[in-house]
């Protein structure tokens, strides 16, 4: 009953229960032969989210800023690591093949953020986009979603830092590079490693690695400020590449550089450890064995200063591995967002007049 089949362009065929569900099925050997028939692919379906705010609030001292926009619930790009996948749960649906089929956006995402910012009280901080789910995902040739936030933030002034690993941030370019013109984006292209055969059974729908230096080219020569950041970092796995993935990064023209090491919450355990059997098996003891050595012998640790680095002796030999090439490859540090150019629209004083 432990036997897996990949599906083409999908990063799990898990329906793996969530913890708020009200059902729990569980799979049982009755007797009868297992059936070898690998399961079609499911198609992608599209839900409104009827969400009426749009910014989300956070005090975490791990990431750089304490707000931020999702367009997109969900993600089909399938990264089978993705942290994300929990969040599938309190909405009914599984952390596995739902997270990567059933795609909530929010198509009042402009007007939202609009109310938001025209606020008396609002406090113009950066904005992180895409800090959970991809904000170029394949919907977003569609629906435009993204595109609209952008408009927005370029229109009253706001600060951006963006993480995406899609070729369709290309198709802004023009709102980004001006906005650049203003100190007021930063981007960081994530790439796990550069082995294509690796990130095609662990990003199916992702952009290439390849291609993703090719964006990074893109949208230096754009005059955007773009980093890498080399994520998720897997032992066994991925954390040979490194140094290549900087070395690389720097070549095509990233400027700053971050790593965060593979990160399993919840239900992304399970889904991962069902991924190596399927993909590596003959691996798969070994890269868990390694990960719970950054973990303290958990398969995670969600403590603020562990959860993006991880703790230990092999932690600490992947920190030092990445500051010494950072520094060979001459990283530098973020240019500042500027946030005083913020103005929303008409908030200039009335004429008595």
């Amino acid at each position: 009953m432990n036997r897996h089949h990949s599906i083409k362009g999908r990063g799990t065929t898990s329906t793996i229960g969530n913890r708020f569900g009200r059902q729990v099925t569980e799979a049982i050997d009755d007797g009868w032969p297992i059936d070898e028939e690998v399961p079609g692919a499911p198609d992608t379906l599209l839900i409104k989210d009827p969400s009426r705010s749009i910014i989300s609030y956070n005090d975490s001292p791990d990431i750089p800023f304490d707000r931020s926009i999702n367009p997109y619930r969900g993600c089909e790009h399938g990264c089978v690591y993705c942290y994300a996948r929990p969040t599938h749960a309190w909405l009914d649906m599984s952390p596995g093949i739902d997270f990567e089929t059933r795609i909530v956006y929010k198509p009042d995402a402009a007007l939202l953020l609009r109310q938001a910012l025209d606020k008396p009280g609002y406090q113009c901080r950066p904005m992180g986009l895409g800090t959970n789910t991809d904000p170029w995902q394949p919907a977003e040739r569609k629906l435009g979603i993204t595109r609209s936030i952008i408009e927005v933030l370029k229109e009253y002034g706001h600060p951006l830092a963006i993480v995406t690993k899609s070729s369709g941030i290309e198709r802004d370019i023009d709102l980004l590079a001006e906005m650049a013109t203003r100190d007021q984006v930063l981007v960081h292209v994530s790439i796990a490693s550069l082995d294509a055969d690796l990130c095609r059974k662990l990003e199916p729908r992702a952009a290439t690695p390849s291609r993703r230096l090719r964006i990074i080219e893109k949208l230096a020569k754009a005059g955007i400020p773009v980093g890498v950041i080399v994520a998720p970092i897997i032992p066994v796995l991925s954390d040979i590449d490194i140094e290549t993935v900087l070395e690389s990064a720097r070549n095509a023209g990233a400027s700053h550089s971050h790593y965060i090491l593979i990160r399993l919450p919840l239900e992304v355990a399970p889904l991962f450890r069902e991924w190596l059997q399927t993909h590596y098996p003959l691996k798969a003891e070994h890269v868990m064995n390694r990960i719970r050595d950054t973990r303290n012998g958990a398969d995670y640790q969600s403590g603020f200063g562990q959860r993006m680095r991880g703790s230990g002796v092999f932690a600490e030999l992947i920190a030092n591995r990445f500051a010494s090439a950072y520094r060979r490859y001459q990283f530098t540090e973020e240019t500042p967002l500027d946030c005083a150019a913020f103005a929303p629209p008409g908030s200039g004083q009335l004429s008595l007049f």
